[in-house]
């Protein structure tokens, strides 16, 4: 085998790595945006993936795959990769399926994965698994030590794709070009396996029309999308003079512009506990998930900190949203909620959390004891927490039971619990928005019995 060969087999080897993990890792944040990326959700998709691409290793062995078709053989293979690319990843088809899906009546985030996972993630994975094993082969034709090179350098383009995927690609370049970048990578493959007049022609048109499918005009003139990146995908829809905010299909925050009020929660919090702070000194704010900056938005004088995970907010929501410049009052921290509280010694008058945006996206770090007990650590004497839930107001479910057990858990007295939306405690469908407050105020625990009730002094 000459050196020209070699290299050759190597950097295909290299590139299925890359694109396989690539491929994988955008197709979990395009998923997420959908069924949320929860431990289930990832080990359905990865289990797919690695199930299928086990089955394609073992097949590859094969005596029927001749060496001498092998170019032909690697040439389609990487085009379908290619072709699966731009259907199973590129956001307007993901958007289709899960139409269907629930147009179908299945609603269920695990079961449209699980069917997503065999339809698109059966045949792609197979196929990574599958040219790995027939490029050994090739390799190790004249040298039978090739072994732990092949898995060197297919291990090597998997991390170089898990490091430039999320820490570059995504953030930078955005998830819809990403996907174009996985799409032109598969069609270089095939070039490089197998150069004949067809196999130009159908690269050309697959990278036309998925530079196209994932182009930015697209993105922004069929689904208003302004930033499509790792973390989120937001757009801002009008309805007449009130705006919207979706991030992640889900509406995160509004804005009417005749008179500056936002979605009912944040109107509550605003009327009853922001806008009444007093004015004799300024009081320090913290938001937990910055939404659209509706929190105390119409306030110049108290001190915000804003902190959410996602950087364009601010851009955003100053240029599409509220289309104003954020007064000099509030400051945006880009950073994990958990690990802000756990860095800053600050402590703060109003703590909201708002990044509970929905009952089935659920940041399960953020639920915890654990996390709570930091909230607590940073709220002033005599300061407020407040938590927008979206949940069951008659706790006719399990997760609201055991979130309303968790957080007293932690915050034992001074609590209420405020329901925002209309209700109906009869049905089992029964979501809305619910705020935990939590006043951090003395409480000497005492309770009134039968032998003692002091009730004329506390009074």
């Amino acid at each position: 085998m000459n050196k020209k060969m070699r290299v050759w087999l190597i950097a295909l080897i290299f590139l299925n790595g890359f694109i396989s993990l690539s491929l994988e890792l955008v197709i979990l944040r395009q998923l997420s945006f959908w069924v949320g990326s929860s431990p289930v959700i990832t080990s359905i998709i990865m289990g797919a993936f690695l199930g299928f691409m086990s089955l394609g290793y073992w097949l590859g062995n094969s005596e029927r795959v001749r060496i001498k078709y092998i170019p032909k053989i690697l040439c389609l293979s990487f085009l379908f990769i290619a072709a699966l690319a731009l259907f199973a990843a590129s956001f307007p088809f993901v958007t289709t399926y899960f139409a269907l899906m629930y147009t179908a009546g299945i609603t269920s985030g695990v079961v449209q994965t699980f069917i997503y996972s065999f339809v698109f993630l059966s045949v792609g994975p197979f196929l990574f698994g599958f040219n790995t094993t027939i490029l050994s082969r090739l390799l190790q034709v004249r040298n039978k030590n090739n072994t732990g090179n092949i898995m060197a350098v297919d291990t090597i383009g998997s991390v170089m794709a898990s490091m430039l995927t999320t820490l570059f690609l995504m953030p930078f370049l955005g998830v819809n070009y990403t996907v174009g970048l996985v799409i032109l990578l598969g069609c270089v493959c095939a070039l490089l396996s197998y150069r004949r007049a067809w196999v130009w022609i159908v690269t050309a048109i697959l990278l036309a029309f998925g530079g196209y499918i994932n182009s930015d005009y697209v993105q922004y003139s069929k689904y208003g999308i302004l930033v499509n990146n790792s973390n989120s995908t937001i757009s801002v829809a009008e309805y007449g003079d009130v705006r919207v905010l979706d991030m992640n299909r889900l509406a995160m925050s509004m804005y009417d512009t005749r008179d500056g009020r936002g979605a009912p929660y944040i109107n509550f919090v605003n009327d009853n506990f922001i806008y009444t702070l007093p004015t004799d000194r300024p009081r320090k704010i913290l938001v937990l998930g910055a939404g659209g900056f509706t929190a105390g938005l119409r306030d110049t004088f108290h001190e915000y900190t804003f902190v959410d995970i996602e950087p364009t907010l601010k851009d955003v929501s100053e240029k599409y949203f509220l289309k104003q410049n954020l007064g000099p009052n509030k400051k945006f921290i880009v950073q994990d909620a958990s690990q802000f509280l756990k860095n800053t010694t600050e402590q703060f008058d109003i703590i909201l959390l708002d990044v509970y945006s929905n009952s089935f996206q659920i940041p399960e770090g953020l639920i915890t004891r654990e996390f709570m007990s930091r909230i607590k650590s940073r709220v002033a004497p005599n300061g407020v927490v407040l938590m927008n839930m979206i949940e069951s107001p008659s706790f006719g479910d399990a997760y609201t039971r055991v979130f309303d057990n968790t957080f007293h858990s932690v915050f034992t007295h001074n609590t209420s619990r405020q329901i925002v939306d209309n209700i109906n405690p009869w049905s089992p469908d029964d979501i809305a928005n619910v705020i935990y407050i939590y006043f951090n105020t003395e409480n000497d625990g005492r309770i009134y019995t039968i032998n003692k009730t002091p009730v004329i002094y506390d009074r």
